[in-house]
């Protein structure tokens, strides 16, 4: 026997309406954001919303207000895995929203920030999402006070109604990294420092030396060797660090990606790890969990802040409210670290 497969068609506004006995208009201003009902009328929409999955028209509102429907999500690399989880986690928090992200990379440079910021508001995004990058705050404030402007790993000021930042204590992080190599009895912690202009990569540094100075311990520049947050710098600033001080006995590295080349290094120099080196990055990638060792490392909640600031923009944009959100570093200890034993 056949069944038949015909499609359900689309549920309408008017739809909706009659199931939470309220009127079209009343729905489309509850959809927008422009109503000034009682709670319990827009719990109503929503209820009736959720009970015959019903989808707003982007193509038609967009035709009638002139709204695109869409958030523009300025990352600095797609291809980043540390902004790929939080990339995915802006995608779920708009996820059965009625807006959909439109995702720019800035690339680290203003110039190519600030373009991206020209073509998103041409095509008339609705809310802004912003992770790191370097667009003056200024520029952000002003941009807030015309549409809803969330920024991820950033602490600023934008004195905005409707906007928010989110930003993590990377200097404590680190600090706690270096305690950690500390505690186990490391005295000699090279650290694999990120881009010099690059406000995390500066944060933990300074995380770095606090842990030193904590303990009466000498801060010595030539322990420290800049790199990109890139997997060749961490390899090539290994093979330095190594080579002037053979007596160091661990690596804090400012990211997993360089970690990753550091690990490839030691392995070429015949170093075990931890056996012969100690390693700690800071990220926590998923694939850290899955290095030889797995790598011990902080983890940043990425996906979970891209999840929150999405859906916080979605609440401005609607006329909700969201509770508020306080991301927590984690040191997540695995075996690439190894007690050092006094000679």
């Amino acid at each position: 026997m056949s069944q038949d497969v015909t499609p359900r068609h689309p549920v309408t506004l008017e739809e909706v309406a009659r199931e939470a006995g309220v009127s079209p208009s009343t729905v489309s201003r509850i959809l927008n954001g422009t109503a000034r009902v009682r709670s319990e009328k827009v719990t109503q929409v929503r209820s009736a919303i959720d009970r015959l999955g019903y989808r707003p028209n982007v193509f038609a509102r967009s035709l009638a207000t002139g709204a695109s429907a869409s958030v523009g999500v300025l990352t600095q690399d797609v291809a980043s895995p540390f902004y790929g989880d939080a990339l995915g986690g802006i995608e779920s928090g708009l996820m059965d929203s009625g807006y959909s992200p439109l995702i720019i990379s800035g690339h680290w440079r203003t110039r190519d920030e600030e373009h991206a910021l020209e073509l998103f508001l041409s095509r008339r995004v609705e809310a802004l999402i912003v992770l790191g990058g370097r667009l003056p705050e200024e520029e952000l404030r002003h941009l807030a006070r015309r549409l809803p402007v969330a920024v991820l790993g950033r602490q600023l000021d934008l004195a905005v109604p409707g906007s928010v930042s989110l930003a993590l204590d990377n200097r404590r992080a680190a600090s706690d990294v270096v305690t950690y190599l500390l505690d186990r009895g490391h005295r000699r912690i090279g650290h694999l420092m990120g881009p010099q202009d690059h406000v995390d990569a500066r944060d933990r540094l300074a995380g770095y030396r606090q842990a030193l100075e904590e303990r009466g311990l000498p801060f010595e520049p030539g322990l420290v060797v800049q790199g990109d947050f890139h997997e060749p710098s961490g390899l090539i600033g290994t093979q330095q660090l190594v080579a002037r001080h053979p007596d160091m006995t661990a690596i804090f590295s400012a990211n997993d990606q360089m970690a990753y080349g550091a690990r490839l290094a030691l392995y070429r120099m015949g170093l075990r790890v931890p056996e012969d080196m100690s390693l700690v990055g800071f990220d926590d990638l998923p694939g850290s969990a899955y290095t030889t060792p797995p790598l011990t490392s902080v983890r940043q909640p990425m996906a979970e802040m891209g999840e929150w600031l999405a859906r916080f923009v979605v609440t401005r944009l609607t006329g909700q409210e969201i509770e508020p959100f306080q991301p927590r570093l984690e040191l997540r200890l695995r075996e690439s670290v190894a007690p050092r034993r006094a000679p």
